[in-house]
């Protein structure tokens, strides 16, 4: 199936992605550990409340805010499911997933037809994903949603492909992106109504207690669930989780036309130009801005 048949008039710019992801942990210096020494990322920036990081190509990816005393974040809770962090080979993948494992990470994973995954966690509990893409001429469609699976990922050959790469891991490959975030949320047909009507986000898979959206015939840009949270609480601020995250609109005009539908369906906002933020039905905090990436 082509973009041009997955989008409508009403869609978000198909050239939308996710931008920088903002988390909370409890003890910064550790964290930075973690995200620094074992997973690659590299330090752009220190803030009052924390520090971003990127990759070789100092584009931010995540930024780390401190919040002292932060417990773990609730699985009934409304926040972060995980980030995913998006690799650009198979090879990377395996490396990465040779890293973890020589770190002593326990380490899930799942083929996802469309990807192949392994899943984490920080030291504060946030979930990460890493993550490679399968080509999207492999793709499968059926009337305008993508065929995905929850399949064992072939780890030997994964590990096979890392160790034949001679490149040992050090930093995050050139190409590494924030793919997608997944969501816990506390209502699906909510969910739906703000991130497909009013963001214009499209939907590319439906099951059980889960939602998938996209734009421009991605797999998913964001992951719904109600999985461990159908009616519950946002996170609090106290806790680990997730802060706020951006999504980057190619042009102004496309973020006029996102502006446009949170006016016509009343839902409060904030910033003019070339940023916005709004939260969605459960406060989690996005922050729309034009970045032609």
């Amino acid at each position: 199936m082509s973009i041009e048949q997955q989008g409508t008039s009403t869609s978000i710019h198909p050239a939308t992605s996710v931008g920088m992801v903002s988390l909370r942990v409890s003890d910064l210096e550790r964290a930075r550990r973690f995200y620094e020494g074992v997973l690659g990322f590299q330090p752009l920036e220190q803030t009052p409340e924390g520090v971003i990081l990127g990759g070789q190509e100092k584009r931010p990816l995540l930024e780390l805010l401190a919040v002292p005393g932060a417990t773990p974040p609730s699985r009934r809770t409304t926040g972060l499911y995980h980030v995913a962090i998006l690799l650009p080979t198979r090879p990377d993948l395996g490396r990465a997933f040779l890293r973890l494992a020589k770190a002593g990470m326990q380490i899930g994973q799942g083929d996802h037809l469309v990807s192949e995954a392994l899943y984490i966690s920080d030291p504060d509990g946030n979930g990460l994903e890493l993550y490679r893409d399968r080509p999207r001429d492999t793709w499968h469609w059926t009337n305008g949603m993508v065929e995905m699976a929850v399949d064992p990922v072939d780890t030997r050959s994964l590990a096979e492909e890392g160790a034949r790469d001679a490149q040992p891991w050090e930093t995050l490959p050139v190409g590494t992106r924030v793919g997608h975030i997944h969501l816990q949320v506390a209502d699906i047909p909510a969910a739906e109504h703000f991130y497909h009507t009013v963001l214009g986000f499209d939907i590319t898979a439906s099951m059980p207690g889960a939602l998938f959206v996209s734009a421009g015939g991605y797999h998913h840009h964001i992951g719904l669930n109600t999985w461990h949270s159908r009616g519950g609480r946002p996170t609090p601020a106290i806790q680990a989780g997730l802060h706020r995250y951006t999504l980057a609109i190619p042009t102004r005009e496309a973020l006029l036309a996102v502006k446009e539908r949170l006016l016509a369906h009343k839902i409060p906002f904030t910033g003019q130009g070339d940023s916005l933020r709004v939260n969605d039905p459960w406060s989690n905090e996005i922050l729309l801005t034009v970045l032609p990436w």
